[in-house]
C-alpha cells in the first residue's frame, strides 16, 4: 500500500520531489497551502500517514516558524531528505525563447534566477507557487508565458525545459523532514542522527556545559538553533541536531543531558539524509 503524506504546495512542487525521493514515485501527496495545514493533516490518521516539511535551506537558512509547529505537534522525525533546488524555465512544447514575454513564478524562485533573467527583457510576474505557475502555463496553452519550476512540474504538466538549471547559485539545497505520528513510530535500524530541544537554568556557563558534554561523548553537533521561550524575559531553548555512530552513544549522552537541563524533548532518532 502506497504512503500518503501531506506537503506544502501543489503537485510538482519541491516538497513532492522530496516525498518521492524518500518514499518512491508512487507516494500519494495531500497538497496544503500552509505549513500549519500540513502539520494538521499529518497528525490526522484518517487523512494521511504523516508529512514532509521543509525545515532549512543552505542559502536562506532555517525556517523558524516550522520548528515552532514541530514543537507543538505530536509528530516525530523519522527521516530527512536533502534536495538540490534546480530551477528550470518551462514552456509549452514548441515555444522558443524569443516567443516569451512573461515569466511567472514564486518570488523566491525568481530571485534565485536573476543571473539568468537579467539577460532578457521579460516581465516577471510573482505568484504563490512555482508548480502552480507551471500548471497555469499548461492550462492556458500560452506561447508567450513561461514558468520557473521543477523538473517534476515539467513532467506532470507536459512542459518543455527550454532552459534547465537557471538558478544563479548552483549549491542550493533544502532539507526536508519526514514526519510521522508519535504513537506509530518504530525504532529505526541504523539510525545515526537525532534532533532534540532543550533549555537550561540559564545560569552562567550552563549552555557551555551541555555542549561540552555532547562533544566529550564523541557526538557531532551539526546544528544549534536558539528560540525565545514564550512568556520569559529573553530566555531561550535550543534545537540541536546530533550525529552519532551508535545508539548506545546517543542514549548515554541523553541521560546526562536530562540531568543538566530543565527540559529535554526528543524530536526524533533517524538516519542522516546526506
Amino acid at each position: 500500500m502506497n504512503k500518503k503524506v501531506s506537503i506544502q504546495g501543489f503537485e510538482g512542487s519541491f516538497h513532492q520531489m522530496a516525498a518521492r525521493n524518500f518514499f518512491g514515485k508512487n507516494v500519494e501527496v495531500v497538497c496544503c497551502s500552509t505549513f500549519k495545514e500540513l502539520i494538521n493533516i499529518a497528525e490526522n490518521k484518517t487523512e494521511s500517514d504523516g508529512g514532509v516539511m521543509a525545515i532549512e535551506n543552505s542559502i536562506a537558512g532555517s525556517i523558524l516558524p516550522n520548528y515552532n509547529l514541530l514543537q507543538k505537534s505530536n509528530l516525530k522525525i523519522v527521516g530527512e531528505v536533502y534536495l538540490q533546488i534546480k530551477q528550470n524555465l518551462l514552456v509549452n512544447p514548441g515555444v522558443k525563447l524569443e516567443d516569451i514575454r512573461e515569466v511567472h513564478s514564486h518570488p523566491m524562485a525568481i530571485q534565485q534566477c536573476f543571473g539568468f533573467l537579467d539577460k532578457y527583457n521579460w516581465k516577471l510576474i510573482e505568484t504563490e507557487d512555482t508548480a502552480l505557475s507551471a500548471k497555469h502555463v499548461h492550462q492556458h496553452h500560452s506561447k508567450h508565458i513561461a514558468a520557473i519550476a521543477s523538473k517534476l512540474a515539467a513532467e506532470l504538466f507536459d512542459l518543455e525545459m527550454i532552459a534547465p538549471n537557471i538558478q544563479t547559485l548552483k549549491n542550493n539545497y533544502t532539507r526536508f523532514l519526514i514526519l510521522q505520528r508519535e504513537k506509530e513510530v518504530l525504532e529505526i535500524e541504523g539510525a545515526n542522527k537525532a534532533s532534540i530541544n532543550f533549555h537550561t537554568d540559564h545560569s552562567k556557563g550552563s549552555l557551555a556545559k551541555v555542549l561540552t558534554c555532547i562533544a566529550d561523548a564523541g557526538i557531532n553537533l551539526s546544528k544549534l538553533q536558539s528560540f525565545p521561550i514564550p512568556g520569559s524575559n529573553f530566555k531561550y531553548s535550543f534545537h540541536a541536531d546530533l550525529e552519532f555512530e551508535g545508539k548506545d552513544q546517543l542514549d548515554k549522552v541523553l541521560v546526562a543531558l536530562k540531568k543538566m537541563t530543565e527540559s529535554l524533548k526528543i524530536y526524533g532518532v533517524y538516519k542522516n539524509g546526506k
